[in-house]
């Protein structure tokens, strides 16, 4: 039986998209957006923000090895926020209704440290949960399966009894690896709220 719902943050509670603050820099130039978000300022290296890496050092190493890029890479660090589009409608209400349910509500996200207490003042779906596990406080990021098996240790949680919810596919299947039930974030509250209903019966 599902006992506790666990949640990701970014693309789950939070619209996060790099898009949001880079295509206005680059002029609406979507080829030259999608550039620098998929060969400048990366998932691999923002990655290392969210494994706790200080956002001043990863800044400063890009920006040496993309001089022409100085200023845009700077941007992600002090322009963090402008990434993001709000809460993500609906998750909000979900939370509270799972928790009216006596459902256990916990957060599993990759994020990097210099921005997830202000991220906590600012979104509300963030702040509604209390027990949570944020990668970069812990050196861990998913899909490692560490990082799961830390979260199920420090809040005393069996595995069968859990249900990990992320917008990425491979992080959902990490969950399911260590022993939780999983969905891939569905879109929208609405049909996230099927999927749980028919997931917990």
């Amino acid at each position: 039986m599902i006992k506790n719902v666990i949640f990701d943050y970014g693309n789950v509670l939070v619209d996060w998209n790099p898009e949001y603050l880079f295509l206005p820099v680059f002029g609406g130039d979507e080829e030259k957006c999608r550039f620098f978000t998929g060969h400048v300022c990366n998932r691999e290296w923002f990655t290392r923000m969210d494994r706790g890496e200080s956002m001043d050092v990863c800044v400063a190493e890009l920006q040496e090895s993309f001089p022409q890029y100085a200023d845009a890479v700077a941007m992600f660090r002090d322009r963090w926020f402008e990434m993001c589009n709000g809460d993500i409608p609906g998750m909000y209400e979900l939370i509270q209704e799972l928790k009216r349910e006596g459902m256990g509500v916990y957060g599993l996200t990759n994020w990097p440290a210099e921005t997830f207490t202000e991220a906590r003042r600012r979104f509300r779906t963030l702040a509604s949960i209390d027990k949570y596990v944020v990668s970069s406080s812990v050196g861990l990021v998913k899909p490692d399966p560490a990082v799961y098996n830390l979260l199920l240790s420090e809040f005393n949680l069996t595995h069968r009894e859990c249900v990990f919810i992320d917008d990425r596919e491979d992080n959902v299947n990490a969950a399911v690896a260590v022993g939780m039930s999983g969905i891939v974030y569905p879109g929208s509250a609405e049909r996230l709220r099927a999927e749980l209903a028919a997931l917990t019966g």
